[in-house]
């Protein structure tokens, strides 16, 4: 019996690329693929995929509420993250929605065979980027705490100088559910609980005047 995906990822040339690597394997049936994230839940429901190829950064829904409301609605979906970013919050935030592996999009191709081999054995699977970023954000604790990403670090210095998230994410061309999650876990890996806080520890720490 073939093993049934489904694509979610807002850009199409990777998604057909995607689309093309995978139908060389007469094994894996593609059933449907979107870019919109407000359509993969009812996508998943009506196409019964045995495995969703999901891109975190999605237009409307994010990846991470979309794994939240699988988990919930389709347990027996499993779910493979796509992403650009290969920070540690992002994988924990997936991993805790529910996501069975984790594949940065540079590393998309053989690494993504791979994960799809281990969660069809109901196994999880973390690409080496993301093993990476993990064991260095475990050894790279100090005094100070856990150490930002890069993408983190911008984030950070636009909310100390005032900007919303909106404009945080035209400023980073970025979508705003992407800046909303960077804020979260720039939150919790700093334990502040509001933008004053962050523009706090953005000045005491050097990264945006005081002025």
């Amino acid at each position: 019996m073939n093993l049934r995906l489904l694509l979610a990822d807002d850009h199409r040339m990777f998604r057909e690329a995607l689309r093309a690597l995978l139908e060389r394997n007469p094994e894996f049936e593609i059933v449907g693929e979107s870019g919109d994230g407000n359509e993969i839940v009812e996508l998943v429901r009506e196409r019964s995929p045995d495995i969703v190829c999901l891109d975190i950064d999605l237009p409307g829904l994010n990846g991470i509420e979309i794994t939240r409301r699988l988990a919930e609605s389709q347990p027996k979906v499993r779910v493979i993250a796509l992403s650009v970013f290969s920070d540690r919050g992002y994988i924990t935030d997936m991993l805790n929605a529910g996501a069975a592996a984790y594949v940065t999009k540079a590393a998309a191709g053989a690494e993504l065979l791979r994960a799809i081999d281990a969660v069809s054995r109901n196994r999880s699977y973390l690409c080496p980027d993301a093993t990476d970023a993990v064991r260095e954000a475990l050894v790279g604790r100090s005094d100070s705490g856990i150490r930002l990403g890069a993408r983190e670090t911008e984030v950070l210095k636009l909310v100390a100088t005032g900007l919303t998230s909106a404009q945080i994410a035209e400023k980073m061309e970025i979508a705003q559910s992407t800046v909303e999650v960077h804020r979260r876990n720039i939150m919790r890996k700093l334990d502040v609980d509001s933008a004053i806080g962050l523009t706090r520890y953005a000045i005491r720490h050097g990264l945006v005047s005081s002025n």
